[in-house]
């Protein structure tokens, strides 16, 4: 079998190598892919939304599945577009993946069916936004209700900021259309959580637990990134937390989503904060996170393909998931200055001496080919990504990898992981 997968990034990359695994398949093709990804599948120079030119060549080349990996295409309407044409693709249709391309659809949706998540607000107009931050004071959250790939989300630590916020959004500044409406709620204390589940649209099976680190710096500083490591499994996810995480978050948003007539099926992610033990829902998407997908597919065990396929037929009721008992530690490795302004085209060193470790895989995000050498072409450059025994032990396998590893400038947290060895 021939299977396509759309996207650029660490995601990709990771989705790839775990499908190029599989006994079912013969060839790998990736939309447009990057250099890490050609290593291992044939790259295609289409666009993500490019809908018609991505039907055309599946059609062409008789893929027999298409593995969606951003939101973008998601929700643009690849998935709806593709089954019409008798395509087997595996994403959210369009009007599911709402529950990522609005932030405010999102909420609504948690409100009426009762998923616990923080107090908020949508606004269009700068002045009632303003008077409502100034009524519940700081530290509290501003939400750009549109697709910002990870970074509409500032967690404002006083008024000011948050006025500040606010006004860039609503006034087109930032995150342009994404920020026409904004979303302010509650700042939520306590640690966050991945938790993510294959969905089709009835029966739900969740994956290995993990944690993201959004922020740029050590200790959870600076801006909003979109992600700068992940580990699996989280230990904050207790066998009670992750009871509760299905009941009360997937289970009556699955449930909420067929009753408004939006049925989800695809890979549900849900973004948590656990304080204790209560679990509120900061946000979902409608795909794999980024960079989560990366150690959590080096723990999976089984082969992904035949779940993919089950999950694009409507039926999962027969699929059963085994995990590696190891843990698996993601380092990223961005461009100086990201999120904010970087440069590109600096020679990577060390790529061949990380290849060359066992229970180590470098997967490719923002990167390029210049004379045949690889050069940073992105803000996330690579996602360096461990396994051990525990997660101690895959945390110094991914620093090994990361320090065999450099270009001029890179920046990368030294803390992924930090919190699972406090529990």
């Amino acid at each position: 079998m021939k299977i396509l997968v759309i996207g650029s990034g660490g995601r990709e990359h990771a989705l790839v190598w775990k499908i190029a695994q599989s006994p079912l398949v013969d060839r790998v093709y990736c939309v447009p892919g990057n250099p890490g990804i050609g290593a291992i599948a044939e790259n295609v120079p289409l666009k993500v939304d490019d809908l018609p030119g991505l039907l055309a060549f599946a059609k062409r080349e008789e893929i027999g599945l298409t593995v969606v990996g951003p939101e973008l295409p998601l929700s643009l309407g690849i998935v709806d577009l593709f089954e019409e044409h008798g395509m087997k693709v595996f994403g959210a249709r369009r009007n599911a993946a709402i529950i990522e391309a609005s932030k405010a659809f999102s909420k609504d949706l948690m409100k009426k069916y009762h998923v616990p998540t923080a107090f908020y607000e949508v606004f269009t107009e700068v002045e009632p936004a303003i008077a409502f931050i100034e009524k519940h004071g700081a530290p509290i959250v501003v939400k750009a209700d549109g697709l910002a790939a990870g970074k509409g989300v500032i967690v404002a630590q006083t008024v000011d900021e948050a006025v500040s916020a606010v006004r860039d959004m609503l006034s087109g500044n930032a995150f342009g259309d994404a920020g026409s409406r904004v979303v302010v709620e509650e700042f939520l204390r306590g640690e966050e959580a991945s938790f993510l589940a294959f969905t089709d649209g009835r029966n739900i099976i969740p994956l290995a637990s993990a944690q993201d680190h959004k922020a740029v710096f050590d200790n959870d500083k600076g801006p909003n990134t979109g992600g700068m490591g992940a580990y699996s499994p989280a230990p904050v996810v207790t066998p009670a937390i992750h009871a509760k995480a299905m009941e009360e978050v997937m289970r009556r948003t699955v449930d909420g989503m067929a009753a408004e007539g939006r049925p989800y099926r695809g890979v549900l992610y849900a973004g948590l904060m656990i304080d204790g033990d209560s679990v509120k829902t900061l946000e979902f998407n409608a795909r794999f996170g980024d960079p989560e997908c990366q150690p959590l597919l080096m723990r999976m065990k089984s082969d992904i393909v035949p779940v993919l396929m089950a999950v694009a037929d409507g039926d999962i009721s027969g699929i059963d998931i085994e995990w590696h008992d190891m843990a698996a530690v993601c380092v990223v490795m961005a461009s100086g200055g990201y999120p904010g302004d970087y440069r590109k085209g600096d020679v990577i060193s060390g790529l061949d001496v990380a290849a060359g470790m066992d229970d180590l895989y470098v997967f490719h995000a923002g990167t390029g080919l210049d004379n045949g050498q690889f050069v940073t072409a992105g803000g996330r450059v690579l996602g360096v990504t461990g396994r051990g025994t525990t997660v101690a032990d895959a945390i110094a396998k991914a620093y090994e990898g990361v320090a065999a590893i450099s270009w001029e400038g890179v920046h990368y947290r030294s803390d992924i992981g930090k919190k699972a060895l406090s529990r």
